[in-house]
């Protein structure tokens, strides 16, 4: 395996996740282990040993955290693990918390990690029904 500054020096403008935008400076990313989906170095799952990624769950139930193994590296078919998290939004995003802690990835990866699932939890909240609209008295 080639150290992640080679491999990022490789992907960094060569990658089928690479999203480009007219108009806007920096490039997007649409890999599913980069939490910011900005095409750095530092989010980069491609690149990095320890990478994690958060995707909302098939039935829009929960969320599932992905994270790559780093004893797997040279095998892509086994590197990543999948955890599905419906137990409740505070529950889930302490799962989330001690996972990422236990496993000992960067602070900042667990920041943002914790931010996203956030996000995606308060997507599927379902809203309050609106009141229809109420209709104005005629004037006479």
């Amino acid at each position: 395996m080639v150290s992640s500054d080679v491999a990022w020096s490789i992907v960094r403008n060569n990658s089928a996740f690479l999203l480009k935008k007219r108009g806007v400076q920096k490039a997007f990313s649409t890999e599913p282990c980069n939490l910011t989906s900005l095409n750095s170095q530092r989010y980069n799952g491609l690149v990095n040993k320890k990478a994690v990624g958060i995707t909302p769950a098939a039935d829009s139930k929960g969320f599932v955290l992905l994270t790559k193994k780093v004893k797997a590296a040279n095998k892509p078919s086994k590197n990543i693990v999948k955890v599905t998290m419906k137990a409740g939004p505070r529950r889930s995003l302490h799962k989330v918390k001690s996972t990422l802690m236990k496993q000992r990835y960067r602070k900042d990866l667990t920041k943002a990690a914790m931010r996203k699932a956030s996000a995606i939890i308060r997507a599927q909240k379902p809203l309050p029904k609106r009141k229809g609209a109420k209709v104005a008295a005629k004037k006479e």
